[in-house]
């Protein structure tokens, strides 16, 4: 084999390890990204079915539930147009309260129930995360339509 040919075959082994490893990496980054979406993107069915993602808002005031001797609650998240329940099994940020700003992380249920792994809560009563913050605006704007 000549040395030009040499050359080429190793540029082309390259780039198919180079190719398989950037495949590798996006499959692997795709299954833990989680996109925000609002009560109201939810509702417009913007929101994957089946993949996880994070719902944002603020909680409602008066909807918070628990069972009796049960780690479950259940919460109502607005983004002050459109409403949606949300179901969490564990312990809720010390932070979290009605009326604050909440992040969950979770997945749809066949109910539209959005059942969350994960409840992030706001740090101070300044701060509001910038998702939020932009969701709650644009649903005071939609409301005002």
């Amino acid at each position: 084999m000549k040395a030009r040919h040499q050359r080429l075959s190793l540029i082309v082994i390259g780039l198919a390890i180079l190719g398989l490893a950037t495949y590798l990496v996006l499959n692997a980054l795709e299954g833990n990204l989680s996109y925000f979406f609002s009560p109201s993107q939810v509702h417009n069915g913007e929101a994957p079915k089946d993949h996880v993602f994070r719902l944002g808002g603020m909680v409602e005031k008066g909807s918070v539930k628990r069972a009796e001797g049960d780690l479950t609650v259940n919460f109502v998240v607005t983004d002050n147009n459109k409403t949606m329940a949300v179901a969490y099994t564990g312990i809720l940020p010390d932070l979290f309260e009605e009326g604050q700003g909440v992040i969950a992380q979770g997945k749809l249920n066949a109910d539209n129930v959005f059942i969350a792994d994960e409840v992030l809560a706001k740090h101070d009563e300044n701060y509001m995360p910038p998702e939020v913050a932009a969701a709650m605006q644009a649903g005071k704007e939609a409301a005002a339509k």
